[in-house]
């Protein structure tokens, strides 16, 4: 028992068991997708990388800039504004030290800086602003400052135009526009005359970003459908079939296993197809255990009729005979009568507890010569009649082992011996061999009876099969003889059967193989 609950918590899913298949499955394929839209929030640190590279570029950029400034007069820098405008794509403001506005490259005409309105956006650029929100707030994306729609007109509101000013430095700071897309500011000092600042909206990052992430996104969408489509018929492949056997095993379940066709699926070479071959080879074989035992059942009943019958017609007898040797004839066949039934009952419940007896038994070493020298001198001492003579040929030269259980065994080799010794002539003799063939172990049992018909050789090791030898008394044998002696070597994993003799003597031969010890 504690191994068998070992192996329930070791199958058992716990609340995931619970579940449908076609769920689990698609279930485990979309938590990998999952992983994969992922990358979504790897784009945020994409988008910061990028931007850590164009504030450095910024503060290169100013720095060089204000270089360029330093070198013409104050009085001639206009036209050097103008041409590092617009080679730079930055505007660019000078303050003086006061913060006062001194020169402006939008002013001059250079209109390469300019703040959209999200209300003037199309859809698209709307919907993609919408989706940067939503990923900001999963991300839990820093946010930049808004740039001020209205710029300062006094410079020091610029916290680079102060950091410049202070620190002889070249600040940057990332800024909002109002369509979410980063703006850029950097400023440095321009010696004695002021401080110089570039502006430039960034928006060719946001662009970068979200292309990527409609490109990531195309991907995922294929994936999914692709997945969810392999999911799908995963799902199909495994569950449907397995459904269908399930359906096929409930009706077998219900008693209606002569109706119920358990679907084999020969062409699936998986584990599903071997589950459903399996279940139609079991199904198959208990209709053909069920037939077994129906027929079985009719055989008995039919058997037991016929002494019953004797029995009841042998009392009604005895109420109206007052013969007193007529009554003693009735009481001989009332006791007959009541021996048959003992022994026809003793031999059907053997034969209907034998297969279960056999699968829980523990088989043994058993040396089949010793047991065959044993049971004979038992039956020479009890008598032999008629006069028949019983001889053991023991051909192997070692010790004849199989294993097995050994009451089992001794009643297949006594009902051989008893079969052939009642169908032995005055004075026959019957001779036992046994030999070991390879891996094999045969003993044989020959008669100098009549011998059975070749188109008879199958039907005497049938249950009730009632030919028997003229001169044997009536009942006295039940039939289930060999029936039983057939039932405990297959239980054996051995055969028996009814063979030809060389010596083309007559009678009979029975022979038995039974795998050797260590045999495969």
């Amino acid at each position: 028992m504690a191994s068998r609950r070992n192996e329930e918590s070791e199958l058992s899913l716990r609340w995931s068991g619970r579940v449908s298949l076609t769920p689990r499955i698609l279930a485990v394929n979309i938590f990998a997708l999952a992983l994969l839209a992922g990358g979504f929030f790897y784009l945020d640190s994409y988008r910061t990388r990028l931007l850590d590279n164009r504030v450095a570029q910024s503060g290169r950029e100013v720095q060089l800039i204000s270089q360029a400034l330093q070198t013409v007069p104050p009085d001639a820098r206009r036209p050097l504004i103008l041409r590092l405008a617009l080679s730079t794509g930055t505007r660019i403001r000078v303050y003086g030290h006061d913060g006062a506005l001194v020169a402006d490259s939008l002013a001059m005409g250079v209109r390469n800086f300019a703040l959209r309105d999200p209300a003037n956006e199309t859809w698209q650029e709307q919907s993609a602003r919408l989706l940067d929100e939503v990923f900001d707030t999963v991300a839990n994306a820093s946010i930049a400052p808004d740039y001020p729609r209205t710029s300062p007109k006094n410079g020091l509101a610029w916290p680079d135009v102060r950091t410049a000013r202070t620190t002889r430095g070249a600040p940057a700071t990332v800024w909002r526009a109002p369509d979410r897309t980063p703006v850029i500011t950097a400023a440095a000092s321009i010696g004695g005359d002021g401080v110089v600042m570039t502006t430039v909206n960034a928006r060719d990052v946001t662009q970068t970003v979200r292309l990527e992430r409609f490109r990531l996104g195309i991907v995922l969408l294929i994936v999914t459908l692709v997945s969810i489509l392999l999911s799908l018929f995963l799902a199909r492949t495994i569950v449907r079939p397995m459904r269908r056997l399930a359906r096929a095993a409930v009706r077998v379940r219900l008693g209606r296993a002569r109706e119920v066709v358990v679907p084999r699926l020969p062409s699936r070479r998986d584990e599903i197809g071997m589950l459903a071959r399996a279940l139609s080879d079991m199904s198959q074989a208990l209709r053909a255990r069920i037939d077994a035992t129906e027929a079985f059942a009719a055989d008995v009943t039919h058997e037991l009729k016929n002494p019953l019958a004797s029995l009841r017609s042998a009392i009604d007898a005895l109420a109206n005979v007052h013969d007193p040797q007529l009554q003693e004839r009735l009481l001989t066949i009332v006791r007959d009568d009541i021996h048959r039934l003992d022994r026809l009952i003793g031999d059907i419940s053997d034969a209907s507890r034998i297969d279960a007896q056999l699968s829980r038994a523990a088989f043994e070493p058993v040396n089949i010569g010793m047991m065959i020298d044993a049971l004979l001198a038992q039956r020479s001492e009890r008598g032999i009649e008629r006069g028949v003579r019983v001889q053991f040929d023991r051909q192997a030269s070692g010790p004849i082992v199989v294993m097995g259980e050994g009451a089992r065994l001794e009643r297949v080799f006594e009902n051989l011996v008893d079969n052939a010794i009642s169908f032995s002539p005055d004075g026959g003799l019957v001779v036992i061999s046994a030999d070991q063939e390879g891996d094999t172990i045969v003993v044989r049992v020959e008669d100098e009876g009549p011998g059975v018909p070749e188109e008879a050789r199958e039907a005497v090791f049938r249950r009730f099969h009632s030919v028997r030898p003229e001169s044997e008394e009536f009942g006295k044998h039940s039939g289930l003889g060999l029936a039983i002696a057939r039932t405990i070597v297959e239980g054996h994993q051995g055969t028996i059967a009814v063979e030809s003799r060389e010596d083309r003597i007559g009678g009979a031969r029975f022979v038995v193989r039974l795998p050797a010890t260590g045999a495969h």
